[in-house]
């Protein structure tokens, strides 16, 4: 039996499933510091023989196996988990293969693997919500490098009609610092859940993430686009990017039907937790013939 873990900064998801991505059972903890959260995370985990943990988590982390710091959480403002070593903690109670990534790479494994993108080389999965992450898989393969990809933080050109200063704590105006949903509501005064009706939050916000898109798909040119999060649960903000994006684009290069191409997860509120499950099995199979490759070819 594979464990999961989906790390949020508000909850973690933890769940334990089979290597076809299916979920067996799983359980919802508050994320508040390490020393609460990580004892519920072992005590649900204690209850089963797991053969192997994925964790899919909020970043910035390091995912560099040959650096001194694989597998903390590093730079986070979330308060307590700064320079938390995620991996080396589950480690001191299973001792098993953990496949680490962010939760955002999870989910994109999760989609070209099994849902939205399945049988594509390369899907992008971007999570709108309390902050701005995005996963790719290229060619088969999640994408990293020197790091995860941290695309949350590109930089966008204003709206002339937006003078919000933007909400980032390293950047200020970067992407999630004008579109994440703390911006939206500190931006407007009221939560987004409650701006349902105000067509120009949402043609905003569409327009925001509508430049990211063409930088991302000028740069990686994936098959496919999903788009998840709380703030994408606002249809209208798919709308506004239909709009937008075209117009950015200026017939540069040719764009797909965009209601086929940017679309909703697959798997729904699922995709992370999936991916997280996708994760160990990987970290499994990397045990048995001794490589670090982080692959999602079937």
């Amino acid at each position: 039996m594979l464990g999961a873990i989906e790390a949020g900064g508000t909850k973690f998801v933890c769940a334990v499933g089979e290597k076809d991505g299916s979920i067996r059972e799983r359980v919802e903890i508050p994320t508040t510091v390490p020393s609460e959260t990580i004892v519920k995370v072992v005590e649900f985990f204690k209850r089963f023989e797991i053969d192997a943990i994925g964790i899919g988590s909020f970043g910035p982390i390091d995912v560099n196996q040959d650096s001194s710091t694989y597998g903390y959480i590093t730079s986070t403002p979330k308060e307590g988990w700064r320079d938390f070593p995620f991996v080396q903690t589950m480690k001191e109670f299973f001792d098993v293969p953990i496949g680490f990534n962010t939760d955002v790479n999870a989910a994109a494994l999760a989609e070209v693997r099994l849902v939205a993108a399945k049988g594509l080389e390369s899907c992008l999965y971007i999570t709108v919500g309390t902050g701005i992450g995005a996963g790719a898989v290229v060619q088969g393969r999640l994408l990293q490098g020197l790091s995860h990809p941290e695309m949350g933080h590109i930089l966008v050109n204003r709206h002339p009609s937006d003078f919000y200063q933007g909400k980032c704590p390293y950047h200020q105006a970067c992407l999630e610092g004008l579109a994440a949903g703390p911006a939206i509501e500190e931006r407007w005064g009221e939560k987004g859940i409650d701006l349902v009706g105000r067509a120009e939050v949402w043609d905003l916000e569409g327009y925001y993430l509508a430049q990211a898109l063409m930088s991302y798909i000028l740069i990686l040119s994936p098959q496919k686009i999903v788009m998840g999060g709380g703030v994408m649960h606002q249809q209208q903000v798919f709308s506004s990017i239909y709009k937008y994006l075209p117009e950015f684009m200026n017939h540069y290069v040719f764009l797909p039907d965009l209601k086929d191409y940017i679309v909703t997860p697959g798997l729904g509120n699922n995709a992370g937790i999936t991916g997280a499950i996708l994760l160990a099995e990987l970290a499994l199979e990397e045990q048995g013939d001794g490589s670090h490759a982080s692959g999602a070819r079937e």
